[in-house]
């Protein structure tokens, strides 16, 4: 589990983990530029695919250009192969972009998870191309806060619910001791129905607990 010191220095708090039968990734919706809060909601968990989802911690402009790439290759693959994609494509997709681009780098790192035919996975992807395959991962600022409550609370045989409950205390905890990390969270389940993206009364209802 790398952390880049240029992306930990941006701010931010993305997370995943391969529960049983999902995986489950959380953002926080803190935006900032050095100590200066610019956004209160943005958005840093993106789906890229029905099962496929991605965080982004790093330069907003670089993200979206990924993004937009990626979402391009999968919908292309769909087309020419008349089936979906692998979460293990799209993240050897990702590293390939990041490698190409390692002389002006892209400063995004992203954590892409999801569900195919294999079950749920994920990954995790830098700005230089490195790919690791993860049960458990955190990027941004306040990753060393969150993995600690992850690593703490992770079991290889928890229940999306648990493991729901268990993304938004680590959310919550980095929210509440790193500067850059803040004001709301969002989380995703992708599981063999697709994606799902918890509601506002949902988070509510986590927060009280």
């Amino acid at each position: 589990m790398n952390i880049s010191n240029s992306i930990v220095k941006s701010g931010t708090t993305t997370l995943g983990m391969v529960v049983n039968g999902a995986t489950v990734m959380a953002t926080d919706a803190r935006v900032t530029a050095g100590y200066f809060v610019t956004n209160t909601v943005g958005r840093k968990l993106y789906k890229i695919d029905d099962s496929i989802a991605m965080t982004i911690a790093g330069t907003v402009a670089d993200a979206q250009n990924v993004i937009d790439i990626l979402k391009y290759h999968i919908h292309l693959y769909r087309i020419e192969k008349k089936k979906p994609i692998s979460v293990y494509s799209v993240a050897t997709l990702a590293s390939n972009l990041f490698v190409y681009n390692r002389y002006f780098p892209l400063q995004v790192e992203t954590l892409i998870g999801g569900y195919d035919s294999s079950g749920p996975d994920l990954y995790m992807v830098d700005l230089f191309g490195s790919l690791s395959h993860e049960k458990l991962s955190s990027t941004g600022s306040g990753s060393p806060v969150a993995l600690g409550v992850l690593e703490d609370g992770f079991g290889d045989s928890m229940s999306v619910e648990e493991g729901i409950r268990l993304a938004a205390l680590a959310i919550t905890s980095a929210m509440r001791r790193d500067i850059a990390t803040g004001n709301d969270f969002n989380i995703a389940v992708m599981d063999k129905s697709g994606y799902r993206e918890l509601t506002k009364q949902e988070k509510d209802a986590l927060i009280k607990k």
